[in-house]
């Protein structure tokens, strides 16, 4: 198999699923192995925390060594006080996986953020076909009013009854955002309130196209072990230091309300830093929000038909992603 015809067969591969099934192990493989053939792979980390400086215990890095093997795009390339919404991520990213290939080089796109995969797999719907234009003074005039009384109420209430609302007016979005991220909440109610369109219905309408194509790899891993898995690895970042990070972090001035520490783990470990709870509870919390986190993106990526699951060890897993890339090229 040369690079090619590799090319013919996929533009990219994507390895999706939930967190710690096992991706980064298994996308590591299987550079390894398209490296014996003569095929250099890059990664683009398509993961909405791993971006983050000083957060790396917490989100899982690969390791140093790992990011010296196969080159990595979007890890520690922000300060946890800035932002990087879906739409800039897959706009970022689509740019970095067009200059992978021009170099001659395969992409490996690896994460469990839906959002951020769909926005650069997929490419996102142009909001800004739907607004006004930001030069009109009754648009800022709006928008500077719904966004103070979303903030209000938020601050005042708490997200309970913003996603009520949300519930209300457009129950996809609600759907998706079960999470009850206050940012996307906020953003879909300002979008509905300034426009009268959910934001569901502007995704569909206006939605822009991606010139590569994408095999999906789904890397499954039974409920049962995943949940061990996930015990596992946060006993693991409790005595490899996530406290003692979230506390360097706030001792450099981060507030612990930035998006990047609304985070499973660092929100417990915050919790735990006040007081509020014990270092055993913060344990059990991250464990627990963990596994329920790993529940929503099963059910995110399970309704992707495009996924091709696969259950095995790594090495194993590597050797049946070659073997689809050849078949798929034998079925040209």
């Amino acid at each position: 198999m040369n690079l090619p015809h590799l090319f013919h067969a996929a533009d990219a591969i994507a390895f999706v699923g939930a967190t710690a099934a096992g991706k980064t192990a298994s996308s590591l493989e299987t550079a390894s192995l398209l490296a014996s053939e003569g095929i250099s792979c890059e990664v683009i980390s398509a993961d909405s925390r791993q971006c983050y400086r000083f957060l790396s215990i917490g989100t899982a890095k690969p390791s140093q060594a790992e990011c010296a093997s196969v080159p990595h795009h979007f890890i520690d390339c922000l300060n946890p006080d800035e932002t990087c919404s879906a739409g800039e991520f897959g706009s970022r990213a689509a740019s970095i996986l067009a200059d992978i290939r021009l170099r001659g080089k395969f992409p490996l796109i690896v994460g469990g953020s839906g959002l951020y995969l769909q926005a650069l797999c997929d490419g996102m719907f142009d909001e800004s076909a739907h607004l006004p234009t930001e030069n009109n003074d009754e648009y800022n005039r709006l928008q500077s009013q719904i966004r103070s009384r979303l903030q209000d109420d938020l601050e005042t209430y708490g997200i309970a009854p913003l996603y009520d609302e949300l519930c209300r007016y457009d129950p996809v979005s609600a759907e998706k955002y079960a999470e009850r991220n206050p940012r996307r909440i906020i953003r879909a109610l300002e979008h509905f309130l300034i426009t009268g369109v959910p934001l569901s219905q502007a995704h569909q309408q206006t939605h822009q196209t991606r010139s590569f194509s994408t095999m999906f790899i789904g890397v499954a891993c039974e409920r049962e072990r995943l949940y061990k898995r996930i015990n596992t690895r946060t006993e693991a970042m409790f005595r490899t230091g996530i406290i003692e990070e979230t506390e360097a972090v706030l001792q450099m001035g981060y507030a612990p309300t930035l998006n990047a520490l609304n985070t499973v783990g660092y929100k417990e470990c915050i919790a735990y830093l006040r007081g509020e709870i014990s270092r055993d509870r913060a344990q059990e919390l991250t464990a627990q929000n963990t596994r329920r986190y790993a529940k929503r993106q099963g059910t995110w990526f399970r309704r992707d038909n495009r996924i091709h699951w696969l259950e095995a060890a790594p090495q194993e897993l590597a050797r049946e992603v070659v073997r689809k890339l050849r078949r798929a090229e034998e079925s040209r």
